[in-house]
């Protein structure tokens, strides 16, 4: 029967049904409904494991998520744990891998991607080959159900005016299609092996990962290779379903898996179901239920951020938002109502037809909900929401083209600067402008199509079936969209539900104050690595060899000396540039001569002093607090080890550079390669193999770019002052970011008193 007219409201009885994608959030909305208005009702889930985790385990974790909590309050947990074990069989693993149930009624199929942009092999194996999967499954089963497959309104594709619902007006071959998208990856991986994209990427790593080593990058490299594929596969499929008038490559897919179903089961019973942009629910199981963000989520929030200044879109196109109970309640009509065999039926659910919400409706009434409601920002007080003029989009993407030329621009001027509070305060401000700009980039791409449409669909075979509800079952089981007031749901039901957990983030915060330190566990099987030179001491290895050189002579050749060091900087710094042992190995040859008794008697006589004052209170008090909580204290430095005695008391072991000596002097030379880069990394993971400690749980602190692979080495990553390469790494990887000694690093008057001093003497 088709709803071609109103008929009595269908019924599903004590149907069995098999319900996919019972994860996803209209999965879970349509499960939650099936179990509290639907008694009579057996649904068997397919569940795959995933991570270790069992299908039954992630069913499990189901039952106590939000969606439920309405039925959980209204019947008690136990209860709702009681009806789910008689009513629900849990089938674990893929259509490929299981054998379904015989007696299957009815068929809710909603497993799909729901990501714009995947990969195009990745789009099609879900959202094409796992149709082909379904029908294959039920065909080996011997079931003979009627199959609702859950598609989107949008597979009408780029297009104009009203779109009936009907079959897609196409010719686009599904089979060929799939084959070919599977066959791109292997295309892909294979171009992405040229001599020409590896030299690419190598060079790009070498400059901007050296200073890391040369397996950051080598790592580095293949990173970008891998990265290479997945937007080449990204651009295949966009390209693609844009050539052949869809918007991207998930409208694309769905509309070849609903061909699929056409060819595959056409021929039995099959209802097409189309919602259009499923959001938050209107009622059902409470007013704001959303399991995630979905598609105009993001938008919201980010223009409650004030990141949006300006978004391209008609102010009056259709943005056709349907509630997630109202679409569930459609998709349980249709399925109770079986077309007749041979006769798939089509169904569109949205609201665009009956109930309109233009962008600009969209726009004013999430603009009014954040000027009554304005997200905070911290000690700034509250954000300001822009004022947007819908300029149109070309002069969008010149506003965003320039602006990401401005900051890339920016950005590599920053990289070159040195490391200071002043540079950090600038990088943060440019990684915030680049963030903002990547988000406006990808969904301005993604989602303008989707904000300039020009298109209905029409509903009038929905509208029909919601005819057949009851009156006093209309608030419970109806769907009709004209019952949304856009004022209310944006303001009062949307708005607050998509933002509760960036508030409540923003106030985990502090209000956007520094929180202070984590407490430390206590444990003997973790260490806590620090470097030295500008995470310690506000100190480097130039300084440290001037306190012992003009300490060494009289004032009237400091002159000279500093004069000599001025005109070999140049060297040192491409050397530093180019790799850090380089440097400290080109720079340890000035010790050339120096006798190492007396450099140790006049590092314990004075200059030891000067170290100590150079050191950073932060630093003191996060050793000791590591070594009150049992963890081994551990210091590795490329400074040699003369000028680090005065800070070993602090340490459990010190790691340094060792010089060369010959007959009492130093001869410039190490006696073994620096510790540097990555060379920190392969100590601190043999050692810690040798002393049973535990890097997953341990510390480390440093301020260069090139202690990156030290870092990452161990599972508590602080960036310590970091130079601007470092910063904006640690930014990316959201590690902890230290800022130690401000108080400290100005005392070179007390530096260059403590040395006169000595040099008068």
């Amino acid at each position: 029967m088709t709803p071609d007219r109103p008929h009595e409201f269908p019924s599903l009885g004590d149907s069995h049904i098999l319900l996919t994608g019972a994860t996803g959030f209209l999965g879970q909305a349509t499960l939650e409904k099936l179990l509290s208005a639907h008694p009579g009702v057996r649904v068997s889930v397919l569940i795959r494991p995933r991570g270790g985790t069992s299908a039954q385990r992630r069913f499990d974790g189901l039952l106590r998520k939000p969606v439920f909590r309405t039925m959980r309050e209204r019947i008690g947990e136990d209860e709702l744990r009681r009806i789910a074990a008689e009513r629900v069989d849990v089938i674990e693993g893929d259509l490929g891998e299981v054998t379904l149930p015989s007696d299957i009624d009815v068929v809710i199929h909603g497993a799909s991607t729901v990501s714009f942009d995947p990969p195009i092999d990745e789009a099609f194996r879900t959202n094409v080959s796992g149709v082909v999967t379904l029908y294959e499954a039920l065909h080996k089963a011997g079931a003979d159900p009627h199959v609702v497959h859950v598609s989107t309104a949008y597979v009408a594709g780029v297009r104009k005016g009203v779109v009936p619902e009907a079959r897609l007006d196409h010719g686009v071959d599904w089979r060929t299609e799939l084959a070919e998208a599977l066959a791109a990856h292997a295309d892909v991986e294979r171009d992405s092996r040229r001599p020409e994209v590896l030299r690419k990427s190598m060079a790009r790593a070498q400059g901007e990962h050296r200073k890391a080593g040369p397996q950051s990058v080598v790592a580095a490299a293949e990173e970008a290779r891998q990265a290479w594929v997945g937007e080449r596969l990204v651009d295949y499929g966009r390209a693609r379903a844009q050539s052949l008038g869809w918007p991207d490559v998930y409208t694309f897919t769905k509309a070849l898996g609903e061909r699929a179903a056409e060819e595959l089961w056409g021929e039995r019973r099959l209802s097409i179901v189309r919602p259009a942009i499923v959001e938050s629910s209107l009622r059902h199981p409470y007013p704001g239920w959303i399991d995630g963000y979905k598609m105009a989520d993001p938008l919201i929030i980010a223009y409650g951020r004030g990141v949006l200044p300006e978004f391209p879109g008609l102010p009056d196109s259709v943005v056709d938002i349907i509630p997630v109970d109202l679409v569930v309640n459609a998709t349980i009509a249709v399925a109770a109502t079986p077309p007749e065999r041979g006769t798939p039926g089509y169904f569109h659910v949205g609201s665009g037809s009956r109930n309109p919400l233009s962008f600009r409706g969209l726009y004013e009434n999430v603009r009014d909900y954040f000027r009554r409601h304005p997200m905070p920002a911290g000690e700034r007080g509250h954000i300001r929401v822009p004022q947007w003029r819908f300029p149109g989009s070309r002069q969008v993407e010149m506003m965003l083209s320039g602006s990401e030329r401005a900051t890339s621009a920016a950005e590599r001027a920053l990289l070159r600067l040195p490391a200071s509070a002043k540079t950090r305060e600038w990088m943060t401000a440019v990684h915030r402008q680049q963030t903002n700009l990547d988000f406006l980039r990808r969904y301005s791409d993604l989602y303008q199509a989707y904000t300039k449409a020009e298109v209905i669909y029409d509903d009038s075979r929905t509208h029909a079936l919601h005819e057949t509800v009851p009156a006093d079952r209309i608030d419970e089981h109806g769907f009709d969209p004209s019952v949304i007031d856009w004022e209310h749901y944006l303001q009062e039901v949307h708005s607050p539900s998509v933002t509760e957990l960036m508030r409540g983030f923003s106030r985990g915060r502090g209000g956007g104050r520094k929180s202070a330190d984590p407490v430390l566990p206590e444990r003997t099987d973790v260490a806590a690595v620090f470097d030295l030179e500008g995470t310690i001491i506000a100190s480097n290895l130039i300084e440290s060899y001037l306190w012992a050189r003009l300490s060494s002579m009289p004032r009237s050749q400091w002159s000279g000396e500093l004069a000599d060091l001025a005109r070999s900087l140049p060297r040192y710094l491409r050397a530093e540039r180019r790799d850090r042992g380089d440097f400290v190995r080109a720079f340890l040859r000035r010790y050339e001569g120096a006798d190492i008794a007396e450099l140790r008697a006049l590092v314990k006589d004075v200059l030891g002093e000067a170290v100590l004052q150079r050191v950073m209170p932060e630093a003191v008090r996060r050793i000791r607090a590591h070594r009150a909580a049992g963890h081994k204290t551990i210091l590795i430095t490329g400074t040699i080890d003369v000028f680090v005695e005065p800070l070993s008391t602090l340490f459990d072991e010190v790691v340094a550079s060792r010089m060369h000596e010959r007959d009492g002097r130093l001869t410039g030379y190490l006696d073994t390669p620096p510790l540097v880069d990555e060379a920190r990394a392969a100590w601190l993971r043999r050692h810690a193999a040798d002393t049973g400690l535990d890097l997953s749980q341990s510390y480390a602190y440093a301020d260069s770019y090139s202690d990156r692979p030290l870092l990452e080495a161990v599972g508590n990553p602080n960036a310590v002052n970091p130079d601007p390469s470092l910063y904006r790494h640690a930014k990316r990887k959201h590690w902890r970011i230290q800022e130690w000694g401000a108080h400290t690093r100005g005392r070179g008057d007390v530096l260059i008193d403590t040395v006169g001093a000595r040099s008068a003497r």
